[in-house]
């Protein structure tokens, strides 16, 4: 059973104690949190409280998270688009609406299942829930991941990635007509202050999030833009495009709720990775052409600037 303690702040103090929780707990639900917090796993000064209960300057919390239950993850028989494949590693194309890995509520139809019909071994550094995955894009975009099949070449992929030495490119599509020829965002990017299930450009607790953007193509009211990541945040791209006003097409979170074209998930393809090959040193580039669906919308725009 894993314990957390927080020292309440004069900056903290005044919040919602389920809310605070939920903000400073990765990976777990308010819901689950307001179940521990009635069930006294959670103690404000060596008492229980309600999960409403208005946290106070210098009030000491303990949050005990109980061991999870064990999960077996299935095999899937979901066909994969792979690009690349050898003994290390493979490079899979990942359909927009596809979820990467499982997680709470969601534990069968994702690419993990899919990989682990597919391949013998994948590598464990990332837990059961996680085999094989260094990185991940959202469920709703496309495009290319690289999926590590042992622990040695996770390793060496994860150091790339920290390390920002691995080429990864973005076509977004999106709302508004971007008048610079392109440019860089940098600002950093940590949970919403107020909606836990997004993210946000703030500057209290924040990373360094950078981001660089060319116009591919303007029409009569969206842009297609190459986006370039220099860092890896959550949501990062979206975030970016959606603070300087120009939110991707069709994104649930972060876009406009009108004119997106009638797109399914949000008009974002990760169509380039690059990266060095962690056994035979030689670099690796890997690309891939916009889905179907994403097509079809830039042809209809062509036909309504002509």
């Amino acid at each position: 059973m894993d314990r957390i303690t927080f020292n309440i702040s004069k900056e903290e103090q005044d919040q919602r104690l389920d809310s605070f929780l939920a903000e400073n707990l990765d990976d777990i639900s308010r819901s689950y949190i307001q179940r521990l917090i009635s069930e006294g796993y959670v103690t404000v000064n060596g008492k229980q409280v309600k999960p409403g209960y208005k946290i106070k300057e210098d009030d000491l919390i303990l949050a005990e998270i109980p061991e999870p239950e064990p999960i077996t993850i299935k095999p899937e028989d979901i066909p994969l688009d792979i690009i690349y494949e050898d003994k290390d590693l493979l490079v899979v194309n990942k359909p927009a609406g596809m979820v990467v890995h499982p997680a709470s509520g969601n534990y069968t139809g994702t690419l993990v299942n899919a990989l682990l019909a597919h391949c013998q071994d994948l590598s464990g550094i990332n837990g059961k829930l996680r085999p094989g995955i260094v990185h991940r894009i959202d469920k709703d975009t496309s495009g290319l991941l690289v999926v590590a099949k042992n622990d040695f070449t996770h390793v060496h992929l994860a150091k790339q990635f920290k390390e920002h030495s691995i080429d990864r490119a973005y076509l977004a599509l999106v709302q508004g007509v971007v008048a610079e020829p392109g440019g860089i965002i940098d600002a950093p990017i940590g949970r919403h202050p107020s909606n836990r299930k997004k993210m946000a450009v703030v500057l209290n607790n924040s990373k360094k999030a950078v981001t660089k953007y060319f116009v591919r193509k303007r029409y009569a009211n969206h842009s297609l833009l190459e986006c370039r990541l220099e860092t890896g945040r959550t949501h990062q791209i979206r975030v970016h495009l959606a603070y300087i006003n120009h939110p991707v097409v069709g994104d649930p979170l972060y876009g406009f709720r009108k004119n997106n074209l009638g797109f399914t998930g949000q008009a974002l393809h990760a169509y380039l990775l690059g990266f060095a090959h962690p056994r035979k040193q030689e670099r690796l580039e890997f690309s891939v052409e916009l889905p179907k669906n994403f097509l079809e919308i830039l042809e209809r725009l062509e036909r309504e600037v002509d």
